[in-house]
């Protein structure tokens, strides 16, 4: 059965978990977690699949996964990949393949969620990939909820300091680029870097898993 993501998108159980996860963020000042990076990761997990070329399904379920990801944030923060993916198991096989046996689409989606944050691994699957390109390259300003919270912590600060983020695909060249605009008055180049090295190797990871090459370009400069 091929899952539509428009489908999941208005599932009330999954947007509850969301949205309560999100709000006990919220009140410990973290950066947003919930509908709408749901929604952001999904769109682009399926771009990224779509313009290289893929197939419908493998999109398909790469913006289902995208859209869970993060689902297991409403047990804890603390491994909510692996929870994450128990709990969409659940609501996957409750709501809508209740009378069938697993089958691989189960299997994509309980793997992408489950090895979202496996940093010291490459993503196993090319659905699991572009979860974790969709989700990683979210580095966005907006994301922060008041401009207080830019003060919070570095993490925080460098956020607070992405004022634009792009990707570009180029299925001929096998390229994916990311590319970042920083406000260097809110933070360095190199605090960039300290934060977010093992996120950048995890994209470089991910794209080898879909046989393309990582670029990062920082204000114009390319780092990789």
């Amino acid at each position: 059965m091929l899952l539509d993501f428009e489908d999941i998108k208005n599932n009330k159980e999954i947007n509850t978990y969301l949205q309560y996860a999100d709000e006990v963020f919220a009140s410990i000042g973290y950066k947003e977690h919930g509908l709408n990076h749901a929604i952001h990761t999904a769109r682009r997990a399926g771009s990224i699949l779509e313009q290289l070329g893929f197939d419908k399904r493998t999109q398909e379920l790469a913006k289902v996964a995208g859209y869970m990801h993060d689902i297991g944030n409403v047990v804890s923060k603390k491994d909510h990949a692996q929870s994450g993916a128990i709990v969409a198991l659940y609501i996957l096989k409750q709501d809508y393949w209740k009378d069938e046996k697993y089958n691989s689409d189960i299997f994509e989606i309980f793997g992408a969620i489950g090895s979202h944050e496996d940093k010291n691994m490459q993503p196993p699957t090319e659905v699991a990939a572009a979860v974790v390109l969709g989700d990683k390259t979210d580095v966005h300003h907006e994301r922060l909820r008041s401009e207080e919270q830019r003060l919070k912590d570095t993490h925080s600060k460098v956020i607070a300091a992405c004022e634009q983020t792009e990707i570009e695909i180029s299925r001929k060249r096998k390229e994916i680029i990311l590319k970042l605009d920083i406000n260097t008055n809110i933070c360095s180049i190199m605090e960039y870097f300290e934060i977010f090295t093992s996120r950048t190797i995890f994209c470089r990871k991910a794209c080898h898993v879909l046989d393309c090459e990582f670029g990062l370009y920082i204000n114009g400069d390319k780092f990789l």
